[in-house]
């Protein structure tokens, strides 16, 4: 063979080795990729042909699919759609979110757990169906807590949680949308609805209990009581400096408490009626004194810097800044600075004290049942953090108790009759010329609790004339946890 035969040989054997590795890549490395690639219409016409589990609120279909004509044999469809859409997202051809996101291998039946499920059905010829997913959500207070931020008229979310499992019984946030809208198989459709949701200013799809931050105001003093008890140099009845004006260290700006009042008798009270009444020279000083660390330290213990939580959808993380000077660590002591939560974060806080000090990991999704009924997996409480020791946490309690029962309480407005309820109100400054956002957490029986709240409404409050934030939050938690309480 001539040498120009044998360079053509060579080049023609090259080319096909380089075919055979790269066909093979793509199939062993690429494969899921290509498959779950956006746009990849023979995946999308895939997903649609197969019946999508339900989603329930009890024993409510709350997302569920039904039959339909055409390329596309089954069409998803939601039940009180802006009532449950922070839980259960939307399904499109497009996008997905919330728990159809969060559990999607189980709902379409694609889980490696459903694996036997899948084979025995097709050796007996019925047509393969995704997974059911039971929720922990509790009906009621899901729509009370819904309908008093709606009535509100304000942007706000609203969360409770069982303090002593993790449960998240319900969460709400206002506005909210329709994901029925998603449901359409209509390209030009479905690109005109996200286009006016995803432009709308008061951002309906954004869902605030889990997946925004804001300042916690005068709620975060219940962290920095927590961060003095634990050093164990506090109690209750510990004298606290409270002046009617305080300027920390490193700065000439001066604090005083809300419309300029005094906490105590000459410029001391103690913590529990520090806490009673909010004052923020008390807890700006207390913060100060405490330190920086002390305080990172015990914001970490309630959940405070974590970017892996899941309900099973990622929970945005909440901050408490870190290595602060002074004269910042006043201000963050008491829940402004760069202190941002969500109002989940605020929930776990009021639920972690609610239970002896120990934070429970929240989740939404209880139980998962395959087609046949038969229960798939369950999900086991697990501990997720020890913030304080029980007799920290019991005297912790009785100072919250007296936010909503003592005489100069700030929170009388969350108050259930016939009931103990533990709370923390606060009003947090945002931006300037607007309200402060107003805040409520609370929980409830307080000596053997049940439920654990937070609310928040944005731009809620007004100093002066409003409780502390909450007259508009207050009364929604109290709803919140009568629902739960049967009350």
């Amino acid at each position: 063979m001539n040498k120009p035969l044998k360079r053509i040989a060579f080049a023609c054997f090259a080319l096909l080795a380089a075919l055979m590795i790269n066909v093979n890549y793509i199939q062993a490395f690429q494969a899921d990729d290509l498959k779950n690639k956006p746009g990849n219409s023979r995946t999308i016409i895939e997903r649609y042909q197969r019946e999508r589990g339900p989603i329930y609120v009890g024993n409510k279909k709350v997302a569920y699919s039904v039959p339909t004509s055409g390329l596309y044999k089954y069409k998803r469809m939601y039940t009180d759609g802006p009532l449950y859409s922070p839980i259960t997202g939307m399904y499109s051809l497009y996008s997905t979110t919330g728990v159809e996101l969060a559990e999607n291998d189980l709902l379409d039946g694609t889980s490696d757990k459903l694996f036997v499920r899948r084979l025995m059905d097709q050796l007996t010829g019925k047509p393969p169906k995704g997974a059911s997913v039971l929720t922990t959500i509790n009906a009621k207070a899901q729509k009370v807590a819904y309908n008093g931020l709606r009535n509100a008229g304000r942007r706000g979310a609203a969360v409770a949680l069982d303090p002593n499992n993790g449960k998240i019984l319900a969460m709400a946030t206002n506005p909210s949308y329709d994901p029925n809208l998603f449901s359409s198989f209509d390209g030009n459709t479905l690109e005109k609805v996200s286009k006016r949701l995803t432009k709308d200013k008061d951002q309906p799809m954004l869902n605030r209990t889990i997946s925004n931050t804001y300042p916690p105001g005068s709620t975060f003093k219940v962290v920095t009581s927590a961060a003095a008890l634990g050093t164990g140099d506090y109690t209750a009845d510990s004298v606290v400096p409270a002046p009617n004006t305080y300027t920390p260290p490193q700065t000439n700006v001066s604090m005083q408490n809300d419309s300029g009042e005094t906490c105590g008798s000459g410029g001391v009270t103690t913590l529990g009626h520090a806490l009673e009444m909010s004052c923020n020279t008390a807890f700006a000083k207390l913060g100060v004194k405490l330190g920086s660390s002390q305080m990172e330290d015990q914001a970490k213990k309630f959940g405070f810097g974590d970017p892996d939580l899941t309900v099973p959808m990622p929970v945005t993380k909440s901050v408490f800044p870190q290595g602060l000077p002074d004269a910042y660590l006043a201000q963050a002591s008491i829940g402004q600075y760069n202190t941002r939560v969500t109002p989940m974060q605020m929930a776990m806080v009021a639920s972690g004290v609610a239970n002896d000090g120990t934070v429970m990991r929240p989740y939404v999704v209880d139980q998962v049942k395959g087609a046949d009924g038969s229960t798939v997996e369950k999900t086991t409480p697990e501990q997720y953090q020890d913030a304080m020791d029980s007799d920290q946490a019991n005297q912790l309690t009785e100072m919250m108790k007296r936010v909503v029962s003592g005489p100069d309480g700030t929170g009388h407005s969350v108050a259930v009759p016939g009931v103990s309820v533990a709370a923390k109100t606060g009003t947090a400054q945002n931006a300037p010329g607007k309200p402060p956002h107003a805040w409520m957490i609370a929980f409830a029986p307080a000596d053997h609790p049940k439920v654990a709240v937070a609310v928040m409404v944005e731009s809620g409050g007004k100093y002066g004339n409003d409780g502390y934030g909450a007259t508009v939050s207050g009364p929604i938690a109290q709803e919140m946890m009568r629902a739960v309480l049967g009350r």
